[in-house]
């Protein structure tokens, strides 16, 4: 069964995420690894309320890889995201590193990546709300 507040629950937190991710834009003094871990957050969330929507349960968990995989067999639009997947490792693993070995990241692309993944979710979510208030 579709759940549409639990849906607009994880909307709205991956909103904050993403909202703060603007906010740090390209300021060097907000770390890659704080970056990439509201890039997952936002990610992680917004995958949750795709499933919510679709009416399918999903572990807590924080593995993009997975959430991704189970979208994936419900609705096969969801693999154009997977360029997402690559921030599952800031979630835990590169977050606490003292001094972690990766390449920086491209803030630009993150956003954007992110954008259409919340714009595609809250798409949905305005069309099942309508179809719901309609019944």
């Amino acid at each position: 069964m579709k759940d549409l507040k639990q849906a607009a629950t994880m909307l709205d937190a991956a909103g904050r995420d993403f909202s703060a991710l603007r906010a740090m834009g390209d300021n060097p003094d907000f770390a890659d690894e704080i970056f990439g871990f509201h890039t997952q957050q936002a990610a992680e969330k917004s995958f949750e309320a795709w499933l919510s929507l679709l009416g399918e349960e999903y572990p807590l968990t924080h593995n993009l890889v997975l959430l991704l995989d189970i979208l994936a067999r419900r609705d096969t639009d969801a693999m154009r995201f997977k360029a997402l997947a690559d921030y599952g490792p800031y979630a835990v693993q590169i977050r606490y590193m003292a001094d972690p070995d990766t390449r920086p990241l491209d803030r630009g692309v993150a956003l954007e990546h992110l954008e259409a993944l919340m714009e595609h979710v809250q798409s949905m979510f305005a069309r099942l709300r309508e179809a719901n208030d309609d019944e």
